[in-house]
């Protein structure tokens, strides 16, 4: 979620409103998308309190076997197995053997690879390479890699696209297994996590609004604030705390969740009960550690 907190930020200390010509914007008009959803309304606090059901265009035809695989799962942690058991299959391992003792080793882009680079940095190349698909498959770009990201073609832009390009970890259809571990996680809270349930509640925990900038201010403890087009998020209010003084409390539609703690018995996200949410407007509840 981030870096961990420092020294208490001042709760006391009146924190100004950023206002309309300081929130970062879209680095481009909304665009396209693979989930046949217009993609203001995708960002829109409004879908995230109504959320309508959203699939990637062509996934589930595509690895139809593993889904059907999955039916005959019986519990949780047997679907997880069978998930990255057929990844392994279809993807290959993340190492590929060299051709001869004196070749360099070759490394494949892997799902399990991107996440633990999101788990050390989110602003690192994995982390850029996984805020690229959600803006190929949602349309939404992100508004945040290592700075702000105030307009195209801008430093901030081009360092976030330098980093999304990275050879190492864009490659072996890295954004379709993504889609696959979208679709899975999906059909996981469906079948055994949150079957009939619409909304988590989650927490995250911050000491300023650089990287989320409010959009609106509603009282002294609620706003709608722009979350960058993926981000870490905790179902532990806890744990949310040493990321910072102010805990943001939302309702996150399942819909818009990529990944979460318990859905593969293997991964590196084990520690803090990590919740990767895709972003855009979000109304939220201020509360302090």
């Amino acid at each position: 979620m981030g870096s961990k907190k420092g020294l208490p930020a001042d709760r006391d200390r009146q924190r100004p409103d950023p206002g309309p010509e300081e929130a970062a914007r879209w680095v481009n008009a909304p665009g396209s998308n693979l989930v046949g959803v217009p993609t203001g309304l995708l960002a829109s606090a409004a879908f995230h309190e109504f959320p309508l059901p959203l699939h990637i265009a062509g996934t589930r035809e595509t690895h139809a076997a593993l889904f059907a695989a999955l039916q005959g799962a019986e519990s949780a942690e047997e679907a997880g197995q069978r998930f990255q058991d057929y990844m392994e299959m279809t993807f290959g391992p993340q190492a590929q053997a060299p051709e001869s003792p004196a070749a360099p080793r070759r490394f494949r882009a892997n799902y399990l690879r991107l996440l633990k680079g999101w788990g050390y940095d989110s602003n690192s190349p994995e982390g850029a390479v996984m805020k690229a698909w959600v803006e190929s498959r949602f349309g939404i770009p992100p508004t945040y890699h290592r700075t702000v990201i105030r307009r195209f073609a801008g430093p901030a832009w081009i360092r976030y696209m330098t980093d999304r390009m990275s050879s190492r970890f864009d490659n072996n259809n890295i954004r379709v297994q993504l889609d696959v571990l979208y679709e899975f996680a999906q059909w996981a809270f469906r079948h055994f996590f949150a079957p009939g349930q619409r909304h988590l509640r989650l927490f995250r925990g911050t000491n300023d609004f650089a990287e989320h900038p409010w959009v609106r201010r509603l009282d002294a403890h609620h706003a709608v604030v722009r979350l960058n087009n993926l981000v870490s998020f905790t179902a532990d209010r806890d744990i949310a705390g040493e990321f910072g003084d102010i805990i943001l409390e939302v309702q996150v539609p399942a819909v818009k969740v990529l990944f979460f703690n318990g859905l593969l018995p293997r991964h590196p996200l084990k520690g803090e009960a990590e919740y990767l949410v895709i972003g855009g407007d979000y109304a939220v509840r201020m509360g302090y550690f």
